[in-house]
């Protein structure tokens, strides 16, 4: 049973202490792209906000003080009806495209369920953000965007839904896979959905409309279409992304591509996901154009035009990381199975004359576009295998070349614990026979550090012990050479 008032962050308290024109806020989905920025937003705004989500420590080292971080599942009505009681508003940001299945099953169960908790609790209002798209052929991501929403009408609990377009910002899915199609192909063979009308929405218009939804007067449940300033292509985001990037670069329109081959194409010059790239393709053939200006009425929000909007991703994505990525959001739970007997290890460790703090310093930059300190040939050519099994690969990369934080994708790792100067665990992500972790951990030693380093892999089944002990040789070299190029730099 998740119960909230005992939280992993933040005070229970500070419901009871807040200013009269605050509200207890619940928000889901604060390990995800928007709604982590949108914690940020609500954080700046000083609104009392409590996180429920399946894996708190990847939100806690981003929880403000008054923010309080639940452990609850959105499939666990019970326990998820204890975690809203007392909420004034819950924003629901969940969605299940990325993983394996029936997302759209999936879905559908977690909003049902939601409706049910949110009504047992008492909460007033429930801001939902789905997807723009109108009559006709929908594709699967955009029909279940719009179930989810009238589940959550059909609710007692008022819901504001709003129907985003194309979601313009760094580290948004839509600009990610436009910036790195232009940064690495100078000749781009572009299919029909290149021209599918739409029409973009900066990420920072879209947390103004979902702030703002605080503050709307109660007339029941509404839909509310939102878009930017202009209505273009895909094919003009790219030629507006490479203007501002000074490139120069040529399209080549054929009459059809496949969505499973463009979703194929994009997963080996991109960094999405094969299955998030063909669900991401069969979408944009719908145009995502707003036909119902209500919000323009409703709200004194004036989106900006597609050059702004571009404009203040590039140069967010020039700090060298983004707040949050699309790819934050990710299936799975992040523990490890509680049998240890089960797992297999190599574990090993140096001692290194140096404080903890130096010692840590070289295991903190590890990944992205430092490396992984020993063979990296064969951790990029573990990456392409991974890419062409519909894997992520290496190409995420890392938000930031110096700091980490619990719940950051750093190539085809996560990670799942984060401590300064003590402790890294990376949990994978690359397509396996099974479950890995890679950690290291430093620890004060006769006026030194002691740098343990290890790898545990979970097998499943057969398979997963084959593929253990196949490559046995290759991880001895490569965990060996790693553990001693870090001692070298500390």
């Amino acid at each position: 049973m998740c119960v909230w008032g005992s939280p992993v962050a933040g005070s229970p308290t500070a419901a009871a202490t807040r200013m009269p024109n605050q509200r207890d806020i619940a928000l889901t989905g604060a390990t995800g792209y928007v709604g982590g920025r949108l914690l940020e937003r609500l954080q700046e705004l000083e609104q009392p906000v409590r996180c429920l989500t399946r894996s708190p420590g990847r939100v806690s080292g981003r929880a403000a003080p008054g923010t309080v971080v639940v452990a609850a599942d959105v499939l666990d009505t019970e326990a998820l009806a204890g975690a809203l009681e007392g909420a004034d508003v819950a924003y629901y940001l969940v969605h299940s495209m990325g993983s394996p299945g029936s997302f759209a099953d999936i879905d559908r169960r977690a909003a049902s369920s939601f409706a049910t908790a949110a009504a047992r609790a008492g909460v007033r209002r429930i801001v939902y953000l789905g997807g723009l798209g109108h009559e006709g052929r929908l594709s699967d991501h955009l029909v279940s965007r719009h179930e989810v929403g009238a589940i959550l009408r059909r609710g007692p609990v008022e819901t504001i839904e709003f129907r985003a377009s194309v979601i313009i910002g760094s580290g948004s899915l839509s600009f990610e896979m436009v910036r790195a199609l232009v940064d690495r192909l100078p000749v781009m063979i572009t299919p029909r959905w290149v021209r599918t009308a739409a029409q973009p929405i900066a990420i920072d218009d879209v947390l103004d409309y979902l702030t703002a939804a605080l503050d709307l007067p109660a007339a029941g449940s509404r839909v509310y279409e939102i878009g930017g300033a202009d209505v273009v292509t895909y094919g003009d985001l790219m030629h507006e992304y490479a203007a501002q990037r000074g490139l120069r670069r040529r399209m080549i329109s054929v009459p059809v591509l496949t969505p499973r081959l463009s979703g194929l194409w994009l997963s080996l010059v991109t960094p999405l996901y094969a299955r998030v790239g063909r669900k991401l393709i069969d979408g944009v053939q719908n145009e995502t154009i707003v036909r119902d200006d209500a919000a323009l009425h409703d709200f004194p929000i004036r989106p900006r035009g597609v050059r702004d909007a571009v404009a203040r991703a590039i140069a967010c994505e020039d700090r060298t990381f983004a707040p949050t990525r699309w790819s934050d959001a990710a299936a799975g739970a992040a523990d490890a199975p509680g049998d240890a007997r089960a797992s297999l290890v190599d574990s090993r460790s140096a001692w290194v004359p140096a404080p903890p703090d130096r010692a840590f310093a070289p295991i903190r930059r590890i990944g992205g576009a430092t490396g992984w300190y020993a063979l990296n040939g064969l951790w990029h050519a573990r990456g392409l295998i991974d890419q062409l099994a519909g894997g992520v690969g290496l190409r995420r990369g890392r938000r930031d070349p110096e700091h980490l934080a619990a719940g950051d994708t750093l190539d085809f790792w996560r990670v799942e614990r984060y401590e300064p100067d003590r402790l890294l665990r990376l949990q994978a992500e690359m397509r396996l026979p099974g479950r890995a972790w890679l950690e290291f951990e430093t620890t004060p030693e006769r006026g030194g550090t002691r740098i343990r380093q290890t790898a545990r892999f979970y097998p499943s089944g057969v398979a997963g012990r084959l593929y253990w002990y196949g490559l046995l040789p290759i991880h001895l070299a490569i965990f060996r050479r790693m553990l001693r190029s870090i001692a070298d730099r500390t």
